[in-house]
């Protein structure tokens, strides 16, 4: 027995040391990691380096936790108000020689995004300061911000073909009809198209006519801002008839885009990085090509946000509207709530901004937010919405407490309806020899019953609900905008506007940027706006999230450019991720929904979100 004992004295003493080790290097790594983060070192002469490989969104997702460690290509996401800040402060620094763009890995943003971020690169080009821009080819989003440039560098391989909004979207019914599924569906509004999908087999002619005015008014948008920004390029013939002009340069769309005044340069990242390199110094201790490089991450973390003067708190709603809490990215009800309780109670605030970046979701989750910040108004805080690039549905919910709303001419809002949906599979188990039965006491018994079916009363309940829940959306803009019900009635229908559309018809008061709505928050609390700070009422990031954002020192060296052909394979990959996030949506939505439809595809890569995650998990499972 002495022996056992001692034995199993021995295992435990080896487990406690290995935990002990575990314990140590974990916690060793975090310091590291912590302790090597960019921009503890003295900013030195070069290029400010925005390699944007990936989107930029108002608010990223948090990072997974050791997905750098583990090898994942994770898509990065980026601030908008950082990238912004980053430019702006580059203009007048005299240790930035030149704003280098690496466009090569670029996979989008909001039209109004890009319009800020274009106008943030025109002041550093307007002030003199080169701004040089690089890709491989260049998607229609990533030439918005390069046109902006002095020198515009296209790969001799590669090159530009533009798309321009719009494209098809995928529809279920079919499928769905054939699985035996019968999807109910309660809604109101006749253009609140996000249930066509699983209901039809192509797009209604009313969903098409508010397409078709949407993107239409976006497409021109883009156009006279690439117009502005190089009024001697042949953009009108390169959209209309790019066959003529690439057929007349043999085949070379890299050369029929320098003769079109599209690129002022052709040449491979050498010859790029020699050319940034006479202008801000070349680094002789790297291969040729290398300059004088100061990195992004880097320049943010030197000139952080200022945290003087009086606080105006800023509300971020960024993501799908949700039920419950959640992370950076989604727009959780109960987070939200109490970033905003917490805010008011805590940080002396003097006014409230909510910034709105959302496509809508819940609408429980939308009236909690919308209810946390009344809050703020009973407390005699003046509150003022900032739209970014999507405010619809749920996200227009949330901006019916605002005193004055801000929104850009690319905001995409509107979309004033509801919906809810509900499958049920009794014609597939029937396929299969699966019946149901059993006892009611009620007539709503076993109700919404997912295997046998929903009863006539049950679909007369819920669609009753919808539109009584429609009426409080509808009362809601209307006393908020100071229309009639009838009014907001015919702008509504669940009809998605352009910002300059949304301000003609009295859903907007202003254009202007996040910049400007904090400055009309600080005058209505009569405050200067030049002694005020943004307190963001945000979670700060956890130990895990630090740890591996860290490890992610942005001087990766490797790049994701490709041609035509690359750009269709990432096209297959986000059809695919898109059609599986469909499917959950149908399967998972809980509860009624203010959703708008329209808005996917406009904005930031299907690719970098949620969808993109889950079709990860879905292939890894099956071992693909």
């Amino acid at each position: 027995m002495k022996l056992v004992r001692g034995a199993w004295k021995l295992l435990v003493g080896i487990k406690d040391a290995l935990v002990l080790i575990a314990m140590l290097l974990f916690f060793g790594l975090v310091f590291a990691a912590l302790n090597a983060r960019p921009g503890t070192k003295a900013i030195k002469d070069g290029a400010l380096v925005l390699d944007l490989n990936g989107s930029i969104v108002e608010q990223p997702a948090e990072p997974a936790a050791f997905a750098a460690l583990s090898g994942q290509n994770t898509p990065k996401q980026f601030r908008l108000r950082d990238v912004v800040r980053a430019i702006d402060t580059a203009r007048t620094d005299g240790r930035v020689k030149a704003l280098v763009l690496d466009l090569d890995g670029f996979t989008g943003a909001y039209p109004a995004a890009l319009g800020e971020i274009g106008d943030a690169i025109a002041r550093v080009r307007a002030a003199k300061k080169p701004v040089l821009a690089y890709a491989t080819a260049y998607t229609d989003g990533s030439y918005r911000l390069a046109a902006n440039a002095s020198e515009v560098w296209v790969n001799p391989l590669g090159g530009t073909l533009f798309m321009g909004p719009g494209g098809n979207q995928l529809y279920y019914k079919g499928l769905i009809d054939k699985l035996g599924i019968t999807t109910h569906v309660y809604r109101v509004g006749r253009y609140k198209s996000f249930v066509e999908p699983y209901t039809r087999t192509d797009q209604s002619d009313d969903a098409r006519a508010a397409s078709q005015a949407l993107y239409g008014t976006l497409y021109d948008q883009w156009r006279e801002a690439v117009a502005k920004a190089r009024p001697k390029a042949q953009i009108a013939q390169f959209l209309a008839r790019p066959d003529a002009l690439v057929l007349a340069a043999n085949g070379d769309i890299a050369t029929a885009n320098l003769r079109a005044g599209i690129v002022d340069k052709l040449g491979d990242r050498t010859a790029f990085g020699k050319r940034v390199a006479a202008i801000a110094g070349a680094d002789t201790s790297k291969p040729a090509g290398s300059f004088n490089t100061i990195t992004y991450d880097s320049w943010v973390k030197a000139n952080p946000l200022p945290t003087g003067g009086d606080a105006i708190g800023v509300l971020t709603v960024a993501g799908d509207i949700v039920d419950g809490e959640g992370g950076p990215g989604t727009a959780a009800g109960k987070t939200i709530e109490k970033a905003m309780l917490d805010g008011l109670a805590k940080k002396n605030l003097k006014a409230l901004v909510v910034r709105v970046d959302s496509p809508g979701g819940s609408v429980l989750a939308s009236e909690r937010i919308r209810l946390a910040i009344l809050e703020a108004k009973k407390k005699g805080l003046p509150v003022v919405v900032s739209m970014g690039g999507l405010a619809a549905s749920g996200g227009y919910w949330v901006s019916t407490p605002a005193d004055v709303i801000f929104a850009e001419p690319g905001t995409i809002t509107g979309s004033i309806g509801i919906f809810g949906i509900i499958p049920t599979f009794e014609t597939a188990l029937a396929k299969i020899g699966v019946t149901t039965d059993g006892v009611k006491t009620t007539p709503l018994s076993g109700q919404p019953d997912i295997t046998g079916g929903t009863t006539p009363m049950f679909d007369t309940l819920m669609q009753a609900g919808i539109e009584n829940g429609y009426r409080q959306f509808i009362a809601r803009v209307a006393a908020s905008r100071k229309l009639s019900p009838a009014r907001v009635d015919a702008i509504g229908q669940g009809r998605v506007w352009d910002g300059g559309t949304a301000r003609q018809i009295g859903l907007v008061d202003r254009f202007g940027t996040l910049k400007d709505a904090i400055a009309e928050a600080a005058r209505r609390a009569k405050l200067d706006p030049a002694k005020i700070h943004a307190e963001y009422l945000e979670k700060p990031p956890g130990v895990l999230a630090q740890l591996a954002a860290g490890f992610d020192t942005g001087d990766d060296d490797t790049t994701t450019g490709s041609d035509a052909f690359g750009r269709i394979a990432l096209d297959r990959r986000q059809m695919v991720a898109r059609a599986v996030g469909d499917m959950k949506r149908l399967a998972t939505s809980g509860s009624i929904q203010a959703r708008c439809l329209e808005c996917g595809g406009i904005g930031p890569s299907a690719g970098d979100g949620g969808d993109a995650r889950l079709l990860d998990l879905l292939l890894a499972r099956i071992g693909l």
